[in-house]
């Protein structure tokens, strides 16, 4: 049986050539992930017989996935933005960290710098007539201690699972504000029950996955950042209990311990505490920081955000 291709000398040095290895110039750490990707691709192509017209409807499908800006959607609909959650929980694992509130995937529709509230806030703008929910809580170090100051940065869907500022008919920061703890740790806010979205069903990340056998829907869910300073950055999100996807999540997102109870309130008498006039919910979930290491700090993560003015 004929050797490999890319087993011969010929091709390793080659790949040596094509990602810099052989030049003192560029990044090494950029020559070594460049080397070691396009080592396992030039396997791929040769043990799955990879013909060029499937590589070349590859580069037209990215060169769609660029165009329709939907990498960071479909970063986590193959795996890749758990697959980074699973791996830093064992490297906690491995050097004794103990753990908070779990993380899980920031997804692609985070919006900077929505108002900063202190202490409870309303997220809706009133237009949409979804159910009122009222979520509350307390942001608590490992200890139990309640930690004032911290910023919990939240942002959701409407009942169409859409997001404002990438859904214009919303209102500028609909569903998305910021809130500061005071000394009791508390947070508070009111907003809507969101609706849980699926893929833009004709964009390149749907396609991939119909190719997969897959669908690319998520359940309803309510996104957080929590930050505090002394403390690492919390990457979050917690689901709606019930939802159909709960456990079918295109984006693998849904965790244990991100799944609060929720309450639904028809007595009157409590409708009318709330200056209500129909049933509404109510969650209640704290949020567990663990404290910042030296690691923690040089792992913070940079990616390009929106930020609107």
């Amino acid at each position: 049986m004929a050797a490999k291709l890319t087993q011969t000398e010929e091709i390793k040095k080659f790949l040596n050539v094509v990602s810099g290895m052989t030049s003192d110039k560029g990044n090494p750490r950029a020559k070594k992930i460049a080397h070691r990707i396009l080592t396992d691709l030039f396997n791929t192509i040769e043990d799955l017989d990879v013909r060029p017209h499937e590589f070349w409807a590859a580069v037209d499908y990215f060169n769609d996935l660029g165009q329709h800006m939907e990498a960071g959607l479909l970063a986590p609909g193959v795996g890749l933005e758990h697959f980074f959650d699973l791996r830093m929980d064992a490297e906690d694992k491995a050097a004794g960290v103990k753990q908070g509130t779990p993380r899980t995937i920031e997804g692609p529709l985070y919006v900077a710098n929505a108002p900063l509230s202190k202490g409870s806030v309303r997220l809706d703008d009133g237009t949409d007539k979804g159910e009122v929910l009222f979520m509350h809580g307390v942001v608590r170090d490992l200890d139990g201690k309640p930690v004032g100051g911290a910023i919990v940065d939240v942002w959701h869907a409407n009942t169409k699972g859409m997001y404002s500022f990438f859904d214009k008919s919303q209102s500028k920061y609909n569903l998305r504000r910021r809130i500061e703890t005071g000394p009791d740790g508390r947070y508070e806010f009111r907003t809507i029950v969101p609706a849980g979205y699926g893929c833009p069903p004709d964009g390149p990340t749907q396609r991939l996955l119909d190719e997969l056998g897959r669908h690319g829907q998520r359940p309803a869910h309510i996104h957080f950042f929590v930050s505090a300073p002394g403390h690492r950055h919390l990457t979050t999100q917690i689901n709606i209990a019930g939802d159909k996807y709960l456990y079918d999540d295109f984006a693998f997102a849904t965790r244990e311990g991100l799944i609060p109870k929720i309450i639904r309130h028809e007595d009157p008498k409590k409708m009318k505490e709330k200056e209500l006039n129909t049933p509404f919910s109510e969650i209640e979930f704290d949020f567990t920081l663990t404290a910042l290491t030296k690691k923690d700090a040089e792992d913070v993560v940079h990616r390009r955000r929106v930020e609107a003015a």
